[in-house]
């Protein structure tokens, strides 16, 4: 029996899907958005709160791996307090749960975020060194923050894997997340930018955290990604593929300046959480390599599908799905 916390996000979802498919049993937990249905007696759905230990020491048992991917992904300084509790206090609950229910291996799905800031056109690699002073994100210290309780269970006997995922591509919701990105284009938003991020496909990610979990590897972590793509170039490709046309408008840092304030602003008397921040403007300009030649040494048999046919399905996938609204 396997244990998949966050079942209902994009990752948990994709993850017991194939799962499923080599024949696991699967305990899913989900915090408000109950699981959708997959169809099978092998899922057991289990609704708790990674804050609530209890509920997690239940969850555990009868089971021998855990996968767990439940996190908060927010850049609205106002979420600062809940995205710090769920990604670090509830991975230090599920990280003791573990390790009180004797679980055989734990896969955390972390964020390349983690891994801090690099230099210019140097690319982000496994070993590099959290920097304190360095400009990171709220969430990218959350995240490097619950890295750090798996490997202090680690520590304490919990046999752990950490992946540390680039902006990752499926067919989810795409009212949030990096969904967005495919509402924004469909939507016919004209900006781009000429910013550098990595991008791997759900499908990929889910599939190495598996091999990950099944191998005899131990208390390392790997970047997931498949390729560095400016997002100019992921833009028009979706484009393309929602036959809608690429957007023409340049990103400029000062015009990234101006936009944020004015969102800041907007959110402050609308309540509502910001479109773009200081830290999603910055990223969208920062140009970032990363290398993902480890994980192809410890699985050489790992391959990444081509970022041209992720953004196809997925396309076709959404395009299907406004279709038979």
């Amino acid at each position: 029996m396997v244990l998949v916390t966050g079942g209902s996000g994009l990752v948990g979802k994709e993850l017991i899907i194939q799962l499923l498919a080599t024949g696991k049993q699967v305990r899913a937990i989900y915090n408000k958005t109950p699981l959708p249905d997959f169809h099978s007696s092998s899922v057991q759905q289990f609704q708790c709160d990674i804050l609530d230990v209890v509920g997690l020491e239940q969850a555990m048992q009868g089971i021998e791996q855990v996968y767990h991917c439940a996190a908060i992904v927010t850049f609205d300084p106002k979420r600062r307090k809940e995205l710090f509790k769920i990604n670090v206090e509830g991975t230090a609950n599920v990280v003791n749960a573990a390790l009180d229910g004797g679980i055989k291996k734990m896969v955390h799905v972390s964020s390349v975020a983690a891994l801090g800031r690099v230099g210019k056109n140097e690319p982000v690699t496994e070993t590099m060194e959290w920097d304190e002073n360095a400009d990171n994100s709220n969430y990218s210290h959350s995240k490097y923050l619950g890295e750090m309780e798996v490997w202090r269970g680690t520590g304490e006997g919990l046999n752990a894997v950490i992946v540390n995922p680039v902006i990752i591509l499926g067919d989810g919701d795409w009212e949030k997340g990096s969904g967005k990105i495919f509402k924004n284009i469909y939507e016919e938003f004209p900006w781009y930018s000429e910013g550098v991020n990595g991008f791997v496909d759900v499908r990929d990610a889910a599939r190495a955290m598996i091999q990950l979990m099944e191998s005899d590897i131990s208390n390392q972590r790997f970047i997931l990604s498949a390729v560095d793509k400016s997002y100019r170039d992921v833009f028009d490709l979706i484009a393309a593929a929602f036959g809608k046309p690429s957007p023409t408008k340049k990103t400029t840092p000062l015009l990234a300046q101006l936009v944020w304030r004015a969102e800041a602003i907007k959110a402050f008397f609308s309540g509502k959480e910001p479109l773009v921040t200081r830290e999603t403007a910055t990223t969208a300009l920062a140009r970032m390599n990363f290398d993902n030649g480890k994980l192809k040494k410890f699985l050489p048999e790992f391959n990444y599908r081509p970022i041209e046919q992720t953004i196809t399905d997925i396309c076709a996938s959404l395009q299907q799905k406004l279709n038979s609204h």
